[in-house]
């Protein structure tokens, strides 16, 4: 019989009632320690302090009135945004895949404003992961993904990620744009090099094409900057961002130049709940905690301490890891053995992590994690890896 939730998740058999900082708890008081951050979304840990106080105080004023009327909190969040970043305006969704959905649409739409609507197809890249949606599963091209759900849309064609002279040869008269994740995370943490991205931003100048940052996973400080692409000097014309921008709290966006922009005008794209009063309240808090100073250099120490932590760790257990890779708090542990044996014997010192693609689990913790937190996080998968070595699946 099938259960009243929909069995599309293999969930792991853990229930958590509570949660503070970059912990959480089940019900009879067990603690773990999370290094998932909820897939890299509760980017200030769990019941932050300001959210939970910027939550209420919203709760009590106005929940929802509809994208019919001006949203005050909608257009705070936009203008910080827009401040902070290569933007001139920013459309607001309830999450990534829709912030993704927009980017699709707001790329087609610009070539077919500008009277040249053959325009229409975008490259990408293979082992990407942009949504659920059927746009976003045909954007990123697995046949994991794609499987049973056809026909495919079409309108995208896939080349190998890093690989920018197979980019150029995909360009051709129907070429629209191209779409990456400055850092594949679902694809098992993978940056994309400084120079690929820059040869990007080039082949878009020379042939007229518009690039798509898709930052969902990688933005708001998971990398140690605001969002990933500046670590390059690399700016898109339009950028896909949720998960971090709520701190737990649905909110995704879309984010553009007034150029990329110019033919989503009245009536061409729209939401009910997006960039709602409470959504952008919370957003705004997040936002303005980031960008506190010494916020980032924080980060960035954080992360040296724990990847270099993490590289002892690997040289301690050669046969249960193989290299640590990443930027900042986006970290990617790549195992020998099958990595959901890691995330399950991490269970067993009660520690969260979360399995990618590449045999990698995922280490994406809090931006506001301790150092005593990090250490502890530590001596937790050395034990889970002599647990697997001691039961001989190493």
């Amino acid at each position: 019989m099938i259960p009243a939730v929909l069995p599309t998740y293999a969930r792991a058999p853990l229930s958590f009632v509570k949660g503070e900082g970059s912990w959480l708890i089940e019900a009879d008081g067990t603690r773990y320690l999370d290094l998932g951050a909820g897939i890299a979304v509760n980017a200030l840990g769990h019941a932050h302090p300001k959210l939970v106080e910027v939550l209420k105080a919203q709760a009590e004023t106005l929940w929802h009135t509809s994208n019919l009327y001006n949203i005050p909190n909608q257009e705070k969040l936009a203008e910080a945004l827009v401040a902070a970043t290569f933007a001139d305006t920013v459309f607001f969704t309830n999450s990534g895949a829709e912030a993704m959905e927009c980017s699709i649409k707001m790329a087609r739409k610009y070539f077919s404003h500008a009277g040249t609507p053959e325009r229409n197809r975008i490259i990408a890249f293979n082992d990407a992961f942009h949504g659920r949606t059927l746009g976003t599963i045909a954007a990123a091209g697995g046949e994991k993904l794609l499987k049973g759900f056809g026909p495919v849309l079409d309108g995208f064609k896939h080349v190998p990620f890093g690989d920018l002279a197979a980019c150029e040869a995909a360009i051709d008269g129907e070429t629209a744009a191209i779409l990456i994740e400055p850092v594949q995370g679902e694809g098992g943490i993978v940056p994309a090099d400084d120079g690929f991205l820059k040869g990007l931003r080039a082949l878009c100048d020379e042939h007229g094409l518009l690039l798509i940052f898709d930052e969902i996973q990688c933005g708001m400080g998971r990398t140690g900057r605001l969002f990933a692409h500046e670590w390059s000097g690399v700016t898109p014309d339009i950028m896909a961002i949720a998960k971090g921008i709520g701190g737990g709290f649905p909110l995704g966006a879309c984010l553009a130049t007034e150029r990329a922009a110019a033919g989503m005008v009245v009536g061409t794209h729209g939401s009910t709940y997006g960039g709602n009063p409470l959504a952008c309240a919370v957003g705004l808090a997040v936002l303005e905690t980031i960008a506190e100073p010494g916020f980032l250099a924080e980060v960035n120490r954080k992360a040296s301490l724990l990847r270099q932590k993490l590289e002892g760790l690997v040289a301690a257990h050669p046969e249960v890891f193989v290299e640590v890779r990443g930027l900042g708090l986006m970290i990617g542990l790549v195992c020998k053995v099958a990595n959901v044996d890691v995330v399950k014997a991490a269970y067993g010192e009660h520690l969260l992590t979360v399995p990618g693609g590449q045999n990698v689990i995922r280490l994406l913790p809090a931006l506001t994690i301790s150092d005593e937190e990090i250490a502890e996080g530590i001596s937790r998968l050395d034990r889970a890896a002599s647990e697997i070595e001691l039961a001989g699946q190493a």
